[in-house]
């Protein structure tokens, strides 16, 4: 089914990274996105359903890394999803696929890097943004391995940032479980806009998919890594949402820009506000810096098929990285984050990815038994899910992003047609 040209001399990656190293860059990309970029604008959309909201959110992505990791573990190569809607749909669900998770994660990009911007010099923060983005499209540059020793590096601080956060927290006297009630205020539509935005948080676990070429022993590594890397991250949420939810509640959590912050403070310790601020820009540099990782994997395998430029999948001979895969996304990252609002990039950036993980429940859905197919509600509930919460996002989110998509489809359409005349 439109197999894919092999990858020429020069375009192949070396198997670096094992199970551990997988689970840290795929929490590098979770964590700093949903705790310090999601959190807020999801608690103004479901109000008292936050939880409710995290829940479903949840759910979709389990159901969305379940049918990953199988399909990685049977298609070990860059590209993830691109490369399984190709295999198990036909070239124009691959392409699609592909499409959707570029332009989706290269907003998610451009998000991450304004939120380093916002906590490390608020008057600057596209300058700074664009400083971030060039200097970790520079590490990946340099090697995956040294990629994934930054993101382990990054993890653990983050990691010790949000506990030093839930004890302060939860040991405050103004904190107040009853603050932890489930209602439903904003209605359905505004626990599923929350849902939809919360997942832009958990579709991490993608850059393990799309790391499957660099992944040792891919098919028992990655079904290990993704379910690991997104359990992780699923408690952390869940206690930090507490916790901060205890402090501040539903309606003061969806006013705040910076909740972890606010959350101290009401907390009876402020002296903490600069540690998490630390933490928050450490957290989006994580972030940040497994998106690129991801993203330039994607253009490289469809480079390689020629849906983008092929000198886009040239393989550094030393580095051995798609350096001009790399170079090309930093650049157009660092037009975004001189330019895009943070919030804006969060919904259009979800549609994508939920476009994207679309493709591969239904991917999934094709494997046999022998093939190592998950239980068939799986990839059902997934496709069903990123359907709901694709068009339950603000519909500004919704309008650009299906037009960028049919601009992708355009765009396939007429490169057929040219080479078919």
């Amino acid at each position: 089914m439109g197999a894919s040209a092999p990858a020429a001399e020069g375009q192949v990656l070396r198997r670096h990274l094992g199970v551990f190293d997988a689970v840290v860059i795929g929490l590098g990309s979770m964590i700093g996105a949903g705790i310090f970029a999601a959190l807020a604008p999801a608690a103004a959309a479901a109000g008292s359903g936050l939880l409710v909201g995290l829940a479903l959110a949840g759910v979709v992505a389990y159901c969305n890394a379940t049918s990953s990791a199988r399909l990685a573990a049977r298609y070990p190569a860059s590209g993830g999803t691109y490369v399984y809607g190709r295999e198990r749909l036909g070239a124009f669900w691959g392409y699609l696929a592909g499409w959707g998770f570029v332009v989706g994660k290269t907003a998610s990009c451009a998000a991450m890097a304004l939120t380093v911007g916002s906590y490390v010099w608020p008057a600057q923060a596209h300058a700074v943004a664009v400083a971030a983005v060039v200097a970790l499209t520079a590490v990946n540059y340099v090697g995956v391995r040294k990629a994934a020793w930054l993101t382990r590096v990054i993890v653990a601080v983050v990691l010790a940032v949000l506990a030093a956060v839930v004890t302060a927290c939860c040991t405050a006297s103004a904190a107040d479980a009853g603050r932890w009630a489930i209602g439903a205020d904003t209605g359905w539509r505004g626990v599923l806009q929350a849902a939809g935005l919360l997942f832009f948080a958990f579709a991490g676990y993608a850059r393990i998919a799309t790391l499957g070429e660099e992944v040792r022993d891919p098919r028992r590594t990655i079904p290990r890594a993704i379910p690991l890397a997104l359990g992780i991250t699923l408690v952390v949420y869940a206690v930090v949402a507490l916790a901060v939810l205890a402090v501040l509640g539903p309606g003061r959590l969806a006013h705040t820009t910076a909740p972890l912050a606010d959350a101290v403070r009401a907390a009876g310790v402020p002296g903490l506000v600069p540690v998490v601020r630390v933490g928050a820009a450490l957290a989006a540099l994580g972030s940040l810096l497994a998106l690129i990782l991801g993203v330039s994997r994607t253009t490289l395998a469809m480079a390689r098929d020629r849906h983008l430029p092929p000198a886009l999948a040239a393989v550094h001979p030393r580095f051995e990285v798609p350096h001009r895969a790399e170079l090309a996304v930093g650049a157009v990252v660092v037009v975004l984050a001189a330019t895009a609002d943070v919030r804006g990039a969060i919904g259009f950036s979800s549609f994508g990815v939920l476009a994207y993980y679309a493709v591969a429940n239904a991917a999934a859905f094709t494997l046999t038994a022998a093939e190592g197919r998950p239980p068939r509600f799986v990839p059902v509930l997934g496709a069903a899910g990123c359907a709901v919460l694709a068009f339950s996002l603000p519909g500004a989110s919704v309008l650009w992003g299906a037009v960028v998509l049919a601009l992708g489809v355009a765009a396939y359409g007429l490169r057929k047609a040219l080479a078919r005349a």
